[in-house]
């Protein structure tokens, strides 16, 4: 996903995270709609989204004290966890006013820097199956869509859209400590065990609490909230990634000092780095941008498909695959074009294999489990972030530019987008680009090949109808591997399947090599 200590560039000046619920500000889910799918159709479900509690008010729960003002907290209110989570309540949110956060139908939009009473910066929501539960997906043999609008997204921001298996209730009824649950955005982990979430497993990080030199509203405590993560999008206008990153625990782990990854990026439970997929880190230099086969400067569609061994709910998952619909036509994924690698165009266990070889890099995502472990959380469900954020830690770098920037950008692996090595800093891009934003639509998560068709209206949308498709090359000669998609409407891909594998209808969007 991205760098160890990125997550410190989440910020909003004087509100934070609590456990207790204050009472001051109304919480009102904002809705946003989303569809299930199968091979009948497409059923519309009336979901909501919540705010992270990382950005809220955290104030004493008898008044308007703050517990926590820029990236410190009061040492009087807080001066352990325990006692901190007693003390402070974090309150209801102005979703537009203050965090710049609008739905509208099934889309919702993330402005990057807002300001009102305070100022802004980036923000991290998730859908919700309640008023006090997450909704949760479980993606095994399953397929997920959403379309994207990143035309307002430049160099150094990042609109991430992606799966975290935290607790369906936010740690409400495993943290005794914790009276605020997911109604109000509790319980985040990830992969990158970050530290700088203010309460973890019903406690106050205030322990060992260090200021942030470079971001005045965020800091570092002693513990970290580790759990699995799959990347399904991290983009902007110019590099797009999808990226698992597995783990050896199950849901929640709260990491403590060096476990954490504090010495060593890799002493920790989970996989930092992930095994991802970047088109231009890939070897196709033409395939994503602003007037390239996947046109950033206007809307488009994201499907992931969730493949397993036995093409079941059940099996384990044998591969990642990905395709883009846009102006009613489907884009297959790029194909790997790097010296040593075969042309792969999906994640799989030899993809991640021949691309840690190639690039020189760590094989932390086999270390710690690789698919497989990815495969067992998202078979136990996870739940939907979707986020837009600035690096404090490299400048977003790792996404879009040369990195690491000392670096030959010819070497494979090295240059991952055309932003300069100068951009992406914090101070530039939340002055110069302060009105920049993300919006996600159109969400849709079903059986494999049922949320997505090819007569768009133009703009990438999934609309349905029986229009003839119009789609982009196969390329010549390919043969599709074992579990691969291989037919169906819309389809221009390989056809034929490899060897020991036959290419079979599963329904009229989808047939897969088995």
């Amino acid at each position: 996903m991205f760098p160890k200590v990125a997550l410190l560039s989440f910020a909003l000046i004087a509100v934070v995270c609590g456990q207790q619920v204050g009472t001051n500000t109304a919480e009102t889910h904002p809705p946003l709609s989303w569809q299930t799918c199968t091979s009948s159709g497409c059923t519309t479900v009336a979901g909501h989204v919540v705010l992270d509690a990382n950005w809220r008010w955290l104030h004493t729960t008898t008044g308007y004290t703050n517990c926590y003002t820029g990236n410190t907290w009061d040492a009087t209110l807080c001066p352990d966890g325990a006692t901190c989570a007693a003390n402070c309540a974090l309150d209801g949110a102005d979703y537009s006013g203050t965090y710049g956060a609008t739905t509208s139908g099934n889309a919702l939009t993330l402005k990057f820097v807002t300001s009102s009473a305070q100022k802004n910066i980036g923000s991290r929501l998730y859908l919700m199956a309640s008023d006090t539960e997450y909704e949760m997906f479980k993606l095994l043999n399953k397929e997920f869509t959403f379309d994207v609008d990143v035309s307002n997204l430049p160099c150094g921001l990042n609109g991430a859209l992606y799966f975290s298996e935290m607790d369906a209730d936010g740690g409400l009824s495993k943290y005794p400590t914790n009276k605020a649950g997911a109604k109000y955005g509790t319980g985040y982990c990830d992969s990158q065990c970050p530290r700088d979430i203010k309460f973890i497993a019903g406690e106050a990080n205030v322990e060992g609490w260090a200021a942030s030199p470079t971001d005045s509203n965020a800091g570092t405590g002693n513990y970290g909230a580790c759990c699995n993560e799959m990347d399904v999008w991290e983009a902007n206008s110019v590099s797009a990634a999808f990226t698992p990153h597995p783990c050896t625990v199950s849901g929640l782990d709260r990491c403590s000092g060096a476990d954490c990854g504090a010495d060593s990026r890799y002493a920790t439970v989970c996989d930092p780095d992930g095994c991802d997929f970047n088109s231009y880190r890939m070897g196709d230099t033409s395939f994503y941008g602003k007037g390239l086969t996947v046109d950033t400067s206007k809307k488009f569609t994201v499907v992931t498909q969730f493949l397993t061994s036995d093409n079941s709910t059940s099996g384990s998952l044998s591969e990642i695959r990905r395709l883009y619909v846009q102006d009613g036509k489907v884009i297959q994924n790029s194909k790997v074009n790097i010296p040593g690698m075969d042309a792969f165009d999906s994640i799989s266990s030899d993809f991640c294999d021949a691309q840690k070889t190639a690039f020189g890099d760590t094989d932390d995502f086999g270390d710690k489990g690789g698919l497989a472990n990815m495969g067992k959380a998202l078979g136990n469900g996870m739940v939907l972030v979707m986020s837009v954020w600035d690096d404090h830690a490299v400048n977003m770098l790792w996404l879009d530019s040369t990195y690491p920037t000392d670096a030959d950008p010819s070497q494979p692996g090295i240059a991952r987008g055309t932003c300069s090595t100068d951009s992406g800093k914090p101070t530039d891009v939340e002055s110069t680009n302060a009105n920049a934003s993300v919006t996600y639509s159109n969400i849709k998560f079903g059986d494999i090949g049922t949320t997505y068709s090819t007569s768009g209206t133009g703009s990438g949308g999934s609309t349905g109808g029986g229009s003839t498709p119009s789609t982009s090359a196969p390329a010549p000669g390919a043969t599709q591997t074992k579990y691969g998609q291989c037919g169906g409407q819309g389809y221009s891909g390989p056809t034929v399947c490899a060897s020991g594998s036959t290419c079979t209808v599963l329904n009229a969007y989808y047939s897969q090599c088995l």
